[in-house]
Order: structure tokens, then sequence, then C-alpha cells
């Protein structure tokens, strides 16, 4: 499958990879060059379910915590 930039830049994602990925207008995009090639990740609801569970047990919930607490002492 060959696609191909706009003058802008811009690049248009064949249908039969927007079905498959369930990309849809508005979908955001996670960027990254690993020398080769650059690499999109669609962000959508089935990757996010993908991360679920990912930061359990590494002390994200608690500076979560205590950042709120600090912003919630500004207000």
């Amino acid at each position: 499958m060959e696609i191909y930039a706009s003058t802008k830049g811009r690049i248009v994602i064949p249908i039969p990879l927007r079905r498959k990925y369930c990309i849809k207008s508005g979908t955001r995009f996670i960027v990254t060059d690993d020398g080769e090639a650059i690499i999109l990740k669609p962000i959508t609801e089935q990757y996010l379910k993908t991360l679920q569970g990912s930061l359990r047990g590494k002390g994200v919930l608690e500076v979560l915590k205590k950042e709120r607490h600090r912003e919630s002492g500004r207000e």
C-alpha cells in the first residue's frame, strides 16, 4: 500500500487501515521515530484499554494524590 504526503505534509490513511484500527475523524496519534521509520499509533479506546493496569504497583496513584492535594491547597 502506497500513500503520499501533500504539499502541507498531510497524509491520507487508506480506508482499510482506518477501519482495522478504528480511526475516525479527530483521532489522535502517538508519533515515534525509530531511526528507520515513522510510527503512528492511534490513541483509540482499544489502545487505552491495553494500557489499563500497566502502571499498577509503580506508585503512580500516590504521586497523583499528592499532586492533587498540593493543587487543592493553592485554591
